[in-house]
């Protein structure tokens, strides 16, 4: 290795979903909503004239939206550039014991990215046999917790009481609540913040209000929460929030009714879906996702995944322990459902 090789910081980076092209690609792999955003989004688009100026770097426009929407504070708001921006900046700001910080062993593969990134510490607790998590594993000694609600990839939600168990054992570190997939089906755990001021919660615009690729993440706990982590943010980047993100986030939180309706037609598809994988012979853990994570008893996984991928239907394999004979399956349009099942029900028969 050259000298200077020496001083590279060395990581396995995380692997996103891929990203196919064409008009013809059945995309579910991504669990990006099927729908567009708010018609109100479009309208606000057109209005948009300061690209030439530097953004607002504390984002108040949009950080009073999300704190009236939630019946909070602004000092209890902190938003960033998709829910990674917000997790990576809160691993920097919170995780920084000796101790290990804890998360399951199944779940949202950029936290052990985020740990090696920042040289933290970390133990990946094992989810049981049915993907939930076990709550003694977090009564121990750590320097943090977090873990996504609903779980990422299994769609398992755990209810509140489950998750006040875990922060009333762990208020001597910082609590993360990933709620990218709250929204379809899981009770969100803000109001434990009113009571646990080391709690923080995280949410995306990516999933249930159609924004993915707007990169809108955001941060719900106490103000010093919150101000820890823009101390972190203005040291780190103070422009992270780009004019256009600003005024479309705001203009997609004035649209309630849209928001529900979308959430209704997924929630009514992924019912319809499972019942459609069960008949088809998977099984798969309850989601409470805009997704499924399913498994066949007699296919391997990949085999399904590679032949999908031919017929141009993309869904997500994981080639990891534990869960390598499972298929994550975005819900997409009931039509792009009705294709999948098509395939599926072909595939299991020729097999």
């Amino acid at each position: 290795m050259k000298e200077w090789m020496k001083n590279i910081r060395q990581v396995v980076p995380y692997t996103p979903g891929e990203q196919p092209r064409g008009r013809s690609v059945i995309k579910l792999n991504t669990n990006e909503n099927p729908y567009p955003p708010s018609p109100l989004v479009e309208q606000a688009r057109s209005n948009i004239r300061r690209f030439r100026l530097y953004p607002d770097p504390a984002a108040r426009k949009l950080v009073d939206a999300l704190a009236l929407h939630y019946h909070l504070e602004p000092e209890q708001v902190f938003v960033g550039v998709g829910s990674d921006d917000v997790l990576a900046m809160s691993f920097l700001t919170f995780f920084n014991s000796e101790k290990p910080i804890f998360f399951p062993d199944i779940t949202y593969s950029f936290y052990d990215v985020w740990a090696d990134l920042f040289r933290i510490p970390y133990q990946c607790q094992p989810l049981d046999g049915q993907f939930r998590i076990r709550r003694e594993d977090y009564e121990k000694p750590n320097g943090g917790v977090i873990f996504p609600n609903p779980n990422a990839p299994t769609g398992v939600a755990e209810d509140l009481d489950f998750i006040e168990d875990i922060v009333r054992h762990n208020q001597d570190v910082v609590v993360i609540v990933d709620e990218a997939y709250v929204d379809f089906g899981a009770h969100s755990a803000l109001e434990l913040t009113r009571k646990y001021e080391n709690l923080l919660i995280v949410q995306t615009f990516s999933k249930s209000r159609s924004m993915a690729g707007m990169r809108i993440g955001y941060a719900m706990g106490s103000p010093a929460l919150i101000r820890a982590l823009n101390h972190v943010k203005y040291s780190f980047n103070s422009y992270t929030m780009n004019e256009a993100a600003i005024e479309l986030g705001t203009a997609a939180l004035s649209d309630q009714a849209y928001f529900e309706q979308t959430i209704e037609r997924i929630v009514r598809t992924r019912e319809r879906s499972k019942k459609e994988l069960a008949r088809l012979g998977f099984s798969f853990p309850d989601s409470m996702a805009n997704f499924i994570f399913a498994t066949h008893p007699r296919i391997p996984a990949k085999e399904i995944f590679e032949a999908a991928r031919q017929e141009q239907i993309y869904v997500r394999y994981f080639e990891k322990p534990r869960i390598d004979q499972y298929l994550r399956i975005t819900i997409g349009t009931d039509e792009e459902m009705d294709t999948l099942f098509q395939f599926l029900q072909n595939f299991t028969n020729k097999n």
